[in-house]
């Protein structure tokens, strides 16, 4: 049974989008779900052997990227991302038993939680203080730890702790929507669907001109660039580091092209891999048969082409 790292503790979102993983079939069978304290600890876990992969979440609808995801992939051994689920989120608050939900001076969350529901707070809780909890679930067992009063929280960590649900379906953004992706120790990419995503980390010379080059090796193939983002690389100010989400897949000879000019220019390239979507938004690469036929007759001689 394979070990599958999580972004945890048990009862978080990340636990959840692993049991979806699970039941679409991404693993042959059944997994042992290992829980880790942070995303980082996560993919760590599968560097040093002791996973055979991790869920981590890297992408909200309403916050953006997760930044320790992407820091996390970047540096370090490669790994690479082999498939990807979606949930929908809206939290739950979880209180001591007999507390009401006005009752509540100080709340527990995640950053990344309290930044989707601040709205709701700010209107039903306005008295209550926040107090930062490393993850969903850990908010709830801040609850019982005496930490404070009440989480925002999903309802199987509430539940899993004996806590009261105070208010339920929470948040600032209706339908909003969190992508997970699992990643592995380097591998072949799943095979191509036709409905796939890529995703590649770059370094750039940091001259005039640098960024717009690497843009156009995807603009003048016709690759559909879904995601760009930068991070700092933590090195010095002023150096970042490029996240690059395009449609496509590495054995569409479009994308397959694009790699190969950037590895010749990019200080590094990354590779973080290619794998089935769960949306299908943005323009899939041209197909390369027409070209790759009117070169074949270009070098057998053939005329009037």
């Amino acid at each position: 049974m394979p070990r599958i790292a999580y972004f945890g503790p048990s009862g978080t979102f990340t636990e959840m989008a692993l049991a979806k993983l699970e039941s679409t079939g991404a693993f042959d069978g059944p997994v042992e779900r290992v829980p880790a304290p942070s995303q980082g600890a996560a993919v760590e876990l599968v560097r040093a052997g002791k996973a055979a992969g991790a869920v981590v979440p890297i992408e909200s609808s309403v916050e953006g990227s997760i930044a320790p995801t992407l820091d996390a992939l970047a540096v370090g051994p490669r790994l690479q991302i082999l498939a990807e689920t979606d949930l929908d989120v809206a939290f739950t608050i979880v209180g001591r038993p007999g507390i009401a939900l006005e009752e509540v001076r100080r709340i527990a969350a995640y950053p990344v939680a309290a930044a989707q529901v601040r709205m709701w707070l700010a209107v039903n809780m306005p008295l209550a203080e926040l107090y930062t909890s490393a993850s969903n679930a850990a908010a709830a067992e801040d609850v019982v730890a005496g930490h404070a009063e009440a989480a925002v929280s999903t309802a199987l960590a509430g539940e899993r702790l004996g806590l009261t649900t105070l208010a339920d379906g929470v948040a600032d953004v209706e339908h909003a929507v969190t992508r997970f992706v699992l990643v592995a120790a380097p591998q072949p990419a799943p095979p191509r669907t036709g409905a796939d995503r890529t995703s590649i980390v770059l370094e750039l010379a940091n001259e005039p001109g640098s960024l717009m080059r690497a843009f156009a090796e995807f603009a003048t193939r016709g690759i559909d660039l879904t995601r760009i983002e930068s991070r700092p690389t933590r090195t010095g100010m002023g150096t970042y580091r490029f996240y690059l989400d395009c449609v496509g897949h590495i054995d569409d000879a479009a994308v397959a092209e694009a790699l190969k000019a950037l590895h010749r220019t990019a200080a590094r390239i990354r590779f973080l891999g290619s794998w089935p979507a769960t949306a299908t938004a943005g323009t899939p690469p041209p197909p390369d048969a027409p070209a790759a036929a009117w070169l074949a007759d270009l070098k057998k001689g053939v005329a009037d082409l």
